[in-house]
Protein backbone atom coordinates (compact mmCIF):
# COMPACT_ATOMS: atom_id res chain seq x y z
CA UNK A 1 0.00 0.00 0.00
CA UNK A 2 1.50 3.09 -1.04
CA UNK A 3 -0.50 6.38 -0.83
CA UNK A 4 -1.96 9.10 0.88
CA UNK A 5 -2.95 6.16 3.33
CA UNK A 6 0.45 4.43 3.63
CA UNK A 7 2.94 5.33 4.65
CA UNK A 8 2.05 8.24 6.64
CA UNK A 9 2.46 10.30 9.67
CA UNK A 10 -0.47 11.62 11.82
CA UNK A 11 0.40 14.28 14.71
CA UNK A 12 -1.70 15.93 17.23
CA UNK A 13 0.38 18.16 19.31
CA UNK A 14 2.94 15.79 21.03
CA UNK A 15 1.50 12.90 20.09
CA UNK A 16 2.42 11.14 16.59
CA UNK A 17 1.38 7.97 15.02
CA UNK A 18 4.04 6.77 12.69
CA UNK A 19 4.81 3.55 10.73
CA UNK A 20 7.07 1.45 13.06
CA UNK A 21 10.31 0.79 12.24
CA UNK A 22 13.56 -2.05 12.83
CA UNK A 23 15.27 0.69 14.40
CA UNK A 24 12.72 1.22 16.98
CA UNK A 25 13.79 -1.83 18.34
CA UNK A 26 15.35 -0.80 21.02
CA UNK A 27 12.90 1.57 22.42
CA UNK A 28 10.33 -0.56 21.83
CA UNK A 29 11.50 -3.38 23.62
CA UNK A 30 12.68 -1.33 26.41
CA UNK A 31 8.99 -0.26 26.83
CA UNK A 32 7.52 -3.21 27.05
CA UNK A 33 10.18 -4.52 29.31
CA UNK A 34 9.11 -1.50 31.95
CA UNK A 35 5.30 -2.27 31.51
CA UNK A 36 5.47 -6.28 31.27
CA UNK A 37 3.20 -6.74 34.31
CA UNK A 38 0.67 -3.69 33.41
CA UNK A 39 0.68 -5.01 29.96
CA UNK A 40 0.22 -9.02 30.54
CA UNK A 41 -3.44 -9.03 31.44
CA UNK A 42 -4.11 -7.46 28.23
CA UNK A 43 -1.75 -8.67 26.00
CA UNK A 44 -2.24 -11.60 22.91
CA UNK A 45 -0.89 -14.63 23.29
CA UNK A 46 -0.48 -17.95 21.67
CA UNK A 47 -2.62 -20.89 22.37
CA UNK A 48 -1.31 -24.65 22.71
CA UNK A 49 -0.61 -26.22 20.12
CA UNK A 50 -2.96 -29.17 18.47
CA UNK A 51 -1.86 -32.71 19.44
CA UNK A 52 1.50 -33.45 17.65
CA UNK A 53 1.42 -30.28 16.76
CA UNK A 54 4.68 -28.08 16.89
CA UNK A 55 4.77 -25.38 19.59
CA UNK A 56 4.60 -22.17 18.32
CA UNK A 57 7.05 -19.15 19.29
CA UNK A 58 6.48 -15.61 19.76
CA UNK A 59 8.10 -13.52 16.15
CA UNK A 60 11.54 -11.73 17.27
CA UNK A 61 11.26 -8.05 16.78
CA UNK A 62 12.57 -8.34 13.55
CA UNK A 63 10.21 -10.68 12.46
CA UNK A 64 6.95 -8.91 13.98
CA UNK A 65 7.95 -5.31 11.60
CA UNK A 66 8.48 -7.10 8.73
CA UNK A 67 5.41 -9.24 8.70
CA UNK A 68 3.86 -5.71 9.86
CA UNK A 69 5.20 -4.27 6.84
CA UNK A 70 4.32 -7.15 4.50
CA UNK A 71 0.38 -6.73 5.64
CA UNK A 72 0.77 -3.05 5.06
CA UNK A 73 1.98 -3.62 1.53
CA UNK A 74 -0.62 -5.33 1.13
CA UNK A 75 -3.48 -2.84 1.94
CA UNK A 76 -4.51 -5.05 5.17
CA UNK A 77 -2.58 -3.28 7.91
CA UNK A 78 -1.66 0.17 9.23
CA UNK A 79 1.08 -0.65 11.92
CA UNK A 80 1.76 2.14 13.89
CA UNK A 81 3.94 3.21 16.68
CA UNK A 82 2.46 6.11 19.30
CA UNK A 83 5.33 9.08 19.76
CA UNK A 84 4.55 11.13 22.71
CA UNK A 85 6.83 14.36 23.54
CA UNK A 86 9.36 12.56 20.81
CA UNK A 87 9.73 9.46 23.13
CA UNK A 88 7.97 6.02 21.68
CA UNK A 89 5.46 5.28 24.30
CA UNK A 90 3.29 2.39 22.73
CA UNK A 91 1.83 1.01 19.21
CA UNK A 92 -1.30 1.12 17.66
CA UNK A 93 -2.05 -0.92 14.80
CA UNK A 94 -5.30 -1.02 12.56
CA UNK A 95 -5.55 -4.90 11.65
CA UNK A 96 -7.86 -7.21 9.49
CA UNK A 97 -8.47 -4.61 7.19
CA UNK A 98 -11.33 -5.73 4.47
CA UNK A 99 -12.37 -4.71 1.25
CA UNK A 100 -15.57 -5.21 -0.80
CA UNK A 101 -18.49 -5.04 0.50
CA UNK A 102 -17.45 -4.69 3.85
CA UNK A 103 -14.48 -2.32 4.19
CA UNK A 104 -14.02 -2.44 7.77
CA UNK A 105 -11.31 -2.92 9.80
CA UNK A 106 -10.65 -3.46 13.88
CA UNK A 107 -7.93 -1.68 16.23
CA UNK A 108 -6.01 -2.61 19.08
CA UNK A 109 -3.12 -0.84 21.05
CA UNK A 110 -1.39 -0.28 24.51
CA UNK A 111 0.82 2.88 26.02
CA UNK A 112 3.03 2.80 28.13
CA UNK A 113 1.65 3.30 31.98
CA UNK A 114 3.56 6.34 32.53
CA UNK A 115 2.02 8.19 30.32
CA UNK A 116 -1.52 6.81 31.40
CA UNK A 117 -3.89 9.34 31.62
CA UNK A 118 -2.93 12.24 29.85
CA UNK A 119 -4.83 11.55 26.68
CA UNK A 120 -2.36 10.48 24.55
CA UNK A 121 -4.62 7.15 23.76
CA UNK A 122 -7.81 8.95 22.84
CA UNK A 123 -5.82 10.87 20.92
CA UNK A 124 -4.10 8.33 18.56
CA UNK A 125 -7.30 6.48 18.18
CA UNK A 126 -9.10 10.03 17.11
CA UNK A 127 -6.15 10.08 14.35
CA UNK A 128 -6.20 6.57 13.48
CA UNK A 129 -9.66 6.39 13.18
CA UNK A 130 -10.19 9.62 11.21
CA UNK A 131 -7.39 8.18 8.83
CA UNK A 132 -9.37 5.08 8.07
CA UNK A 133 -12.71 7.39 7.50
CA UNK A 134 -10.97 10.13 5.08
CA UNK A 135 -8.12 8.74 3.35
CA UNK A 136 -7.95 5.12 3.64
CA UNK A 137 -11.77 4.56 2.87
CA UNK A 138 -13.41 2.40 5.59
CA UNK A 139 -16.77 2.11 6.51
CA UNK A 140 -16.71 0.57 9.75
CA UNK A 141 -13.71 0.23 12.24
CA UNK A 142 -14.42 -1.73 15.93
CA UNK A 143 -12.16 -2.25 18.95
CA UNK A 144 -12.37 -5.63 20.95
CA UNK A 145 -11.69 -5.23 24.37
CA UNK A 146 -11.81 -7.38 27.65
CA UNK A 147 -14.50 -6.76 30.17
CA UNK A 148 -11.91 -6.33 32.55
CA UNK A 149 -9.89 -3.52 30.68
CA UNK A 150 -11.60 -0.20 32.11
CA UNK A 151 -8.89 2.13 31.30
CA UNK A 152 -8.97 0.88 27.43
CA UNK A 153 -13.20 0.92 27.31
CA UNK A 154 -13.23 4.41 28.86
CA UNK A 155 -10.71 5.04 25.93
CA UNK A 156 -13.51 4.49 23.07
CA UNK A 157 -16.20 5.54 25.69
CA UNK A 158 -14.66 8.83 25.46
CA UNK A 159 -15.07 9.30 22.10
CA UNK A 160 -18.16 8.01 21.17
CA UNK A 161 -17.93 4.41 19.97
CA UNK A 162 -21.17 2.40 20.20
CA UNK A 163 -21.03 -0.99 21.88
CA UNK A 164 -22.21 -3.85 20.19
CA UNK A 165 -22.68 -6.67 22.71
CA UNK A 166 -20.02 -9.89 24.13
CA UNK A 167 -18.11 -11.90 22.16
CA UNK A 168 -17.37 -14.76 24.04
CA UNK A 169 -13.68 -16.65 24.11
CA UNK A 170 -13.10 -14.03 21.23
CA UNK A 171 -9.21 -13.71 21.60
CA UNK A 172 -6.13 -15.86 23.45
CA UNK A 173 -5.21 -13.36 25.76
CA UNK A 174 -2.84 -13.67 28.86
CA UNK A 175 -2.91 -17.80 28.62
CA UNK A 176 -6.54 -18.49 28.12
CA UNK A 177 -9.43 -17.92 25.83
CA UNK A 178 -11.43 -14.51 26.98
CA UNK A 179 -14.26 -13.16 26.05
CA UNK A 180 -14.54 -9.51 24.88
CA UNK A 181 -17.09 -6.40 24.55
CA UNK A 182 -17.25 -5.52 20.75
CA UNK A 183 -17.52 -1.47 20.67
CA UNK A 184 -17.78 -0.32 16.67
CA UNK A 185 -17.95 3.11 14.61
CA UNK A 186 -19.03 3.70 10.83
CA UNK A 187 -18.25 6.65 9.17
CA UNK A 188 -21.88 7.84 9.01
CA UNK A 189 -21.56 8.30 12.68
CA UNK A 190 -18.26 10.22 12.52
CA UNK A 191 -18.64 13.25 10.58
CA UNK A 192 -17.62 15.24 12.58
CA UNK A 193 -14.08 13.85 13.12
CA UNK A 194 -12.72 11.76 16.48
CA UNK A 195 -10.22 14.52 17.02
CA UNK A 196 -12.62 17.22 16.63
CA UNK A 197 -14.70 15.04 19.06
CA UNK A 198 -11.48 14.67 21.47
CA UNK A 199 -10.71 18.02 21.66
CA UNK A 200 -14.71 19.14 22.11
CA UNK A 201 -14.89 16.96 24.90
CA UNK A 202 -11.33 18.16 26.58
CA UNK A 203 -12.50 21.48 26.46
CA UNK A 204 -15.98 20.97 27.95
CA UNK A 205 -13.97 19.38 30.70
CA UNK A 206 -11.83 21.80 31.12
CA UNK A 207 -14.64 24.48 32.31
CA UNK A 208 -16.51 21.79 34.45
Amino acid sequence: MNGPSWPVELADGDIVLRPIKLRDQRSWREVNRRNREWLRPWEATIPPPVPGGLPARRPTYRQMVRHLRAEANAGRMLPFVIDYQGHLVGQLTVAGITWGSMCSGHIGYWVDQSVAGRGVMPAAVALAVDHCFRTVGLHRVEVCIRPENGPSRRVVEKLGFRGEGMRPRYLHIDGAWRDHLVFALTVEEATDGLLNRWHQAQHGNSHK
